[in-house]
């Protein structure tokens, strides 16, 4: 395993002009306890903002930077440099972890912040079950690793009531984990959940901006707490049981409410799987004193869940999302082949997993594991592995792991469970019995960095066989991809008579 070099500030790497999106460079910088970018695009002027609210987190992130083995089949070639190869291009340096396929973009809301539905657009993007179909094929034609996992998102992919053939196609073609990213407004339909239990879903990605109804206010135009409760019990009731809350975070608005999200996650653990906070990223043109009025990024979010845990929860239970990187590498070489790799850059995401006992009593995976020895002792295997050592006898390399738990109860039976088997279902089960409480800080023009847009892990499937990284889709290419493969509204409602472009059909 290789470590990337630390990053000193400050550093120069590659950025967008917010106006034209020209490449131009940029410095990463501390000030006054941040890390800051500051760039300057001939005709628009100078751009400064905010990178991470905290250069010691920076600093300590980059503690854990890996490289990955990425994509050995781009689809794209290098012509015209990042991000305008986006495709996959060779330039690539993680493959995807996980993919999405939006497969509308009507929605039933139309929220202030979103950007992405035909509301605002005027057209309608709309993928056949056919090219539906191609692009998961496509994902799943990744070497060394395929595609493990897809989201089917938009807009709002309940609107399609051909969704549950769509999750079942994805099964068919190979997927072992699928799930949808949505409102939740019609998971609260009965018999809605379960018909998508049975078409082989995994996982509920429900947008949960907060406990009371003025983030919905504020967010969505609409209080929907209501709604969102109702469609949570009605998942319970029909089994569908992995759901994942995500709150897009703006400050002001619902930041005063990380604790609480929280706690509402520990109540409903039974169905509640992870928390993903997302900062929310600044689309449009806005000037500088309204981005710093609404900026918030990942070390905010944990020093702000420190302090409305009572310090249950501290800053230093977070990690990057490449801390990861041993256990996958050491399952790899465990089961013979590559396994999925979380190589993205440390700025990208953090996270923290928190255990709840059979009394209710929760706290950090960290009061359970020295995570970094456990890791660590990880590292060491894979690395062996690598240079061709073999290990001598699988149980000897776990218990190697295994002597840094501080407990020796569930968790720990669990963790060891993994290690032997090396399967998704013993993931699985490990996952049933704790919450991930993390974050995605997903970039704009403000603080795009090209560096982070190589390692993303995060992928968009398009129709004609290229995949898009999260960012640079949502920042530069969203609006002509879909403009290719777009019919008018009119031509929609043409297509479904009586049908409402805000209904399902």
């Amino acid at each position: 395993m290789e470590k990337m070099p630390p990053k000193e500030l400050p550093y120069t790497t590659k950025s967008i002009c917010p106006e034209c999106f020209c490449v131009i460079e940029a410095t990463v910088y501390e000030e006054g306890g941040k890390v800051m970018m500051k760039k300057e695009c001939k005709e628009h002027g100078e751009y400064k903002d905010t990178y991470w609210s905290s250069a010691s987190e920076f600093n300590r992130a980059f503690k854990f930077a890996y490289k990955g083995i990425g994509l050995e089949n781009p689809r794209t070639e290098t012509v015209n440099q990042c991000p305008n190869d986006c495709g996959l291009c060779p330039n690539h340096k993680t493959h995807t972890n996980l993919a999405l396929i939006d497969v509308t973009n009507r929605c039933n809301l139309e929220c202030p912040i979103c950007f992405a539905h035909a509301g605002k657009a005027g057209y309608v993007v709309e993928p056949s079950l056919e090219e539906i179909r191609s692009m998961l094929e496509n994902l799943r034609a990744n070497e060394p690793v395929p595609t493990p996992a897809v989201q089917f998102a938009g807009g709002e992919p309940t609107m399609r009531a051909d969704l549950p053939e769509i999750i079942k196609m994805a099964k068919d073609v190979g997927f072992p984990h699928v799930e949808i990213a949505t409102n939740g407004l019609l998971l609260a339909q009965k018999g809605y959940p379960k018909k998508l239990v049975e078409a082989g879903l995994s996982t509920v990605y429900m947008q949960f901006d907060g406990v009371t109804k003025e983030p919905y206010l504020a967010a969505r135009g609409v209080n929907l707490l209501s709604q969102k409760l109702k469609a949570l019990e009605r998942c319970r009731e029909e089994g569908l049981h992995s759901i994942v809350l995500v709150p897009t975070l703006v400050r002001g608005i619902n930041d005063e409410q990380i604790g609480d999200i929280i706690r509402f996650a520990v109540e409903n653990s039974d169905i509640v799987r992870c928390i993903n906070f997302q900062p929310v990223a600044i689309t449009g043109r806005i000037d500088a004193e309204k981005r710093a009025e609404m900026r918030i990024t990942i070390p905010d979010l944990t020093r702000l869940a420190e302090a409305q845990t009572d310090g249950l929860i501290k800053q230093s239970d977070w990690y990057p999302v490449p801390f990861v990187m041993p256990l996958s590498r050491a399952l790899g070489a465990r089961a013979g082949s590559p396994m999925v790799e979380f190589s993205e850059h440390p700025a990208c995401g953090m996270a923290t997993f928190i255990v709840i006992e059979d009394d209710g009593s929760w706290s950090p995976i960290t009061n359970y594991v020295e995570v970094e020895k456990f890791l660590g002792t990880l590292e060491k295997m894979a690395r062996d592995y690598e240079r061709g050592k073999r290990w001598r006898g699988t149980m000897r390399g776990v218990m190697g792991a295994m002597r840094f738990f501080k407990k020796k109860g569930l968790l720990f039976r669990l963790a060891n469970d993994l290690l032997r088997k090396k399967d998704y279902d013993s993931l699985a089960e490990f996952m049933k019995r704790i919450i991930m409480v993390g974050s995605m800080h997903f970039m704009d023009p403000y603080n795009f960095d090209l560096e982070r847009v190589e390692r993303c892990g995060i992928h968009y499937a398009i129709p004609d066989g290229r995949i898009v990284p999260f960012c640079a889709n949502n920042s530069l290419h969203r609006e002509k991809i879909e403009k290719q493969f777009a019919i008018s509204v009119e031509e929609w409602q043409a297509e479904h008579p009586g049908k409402k472009m805000n209904a399902q059909a």
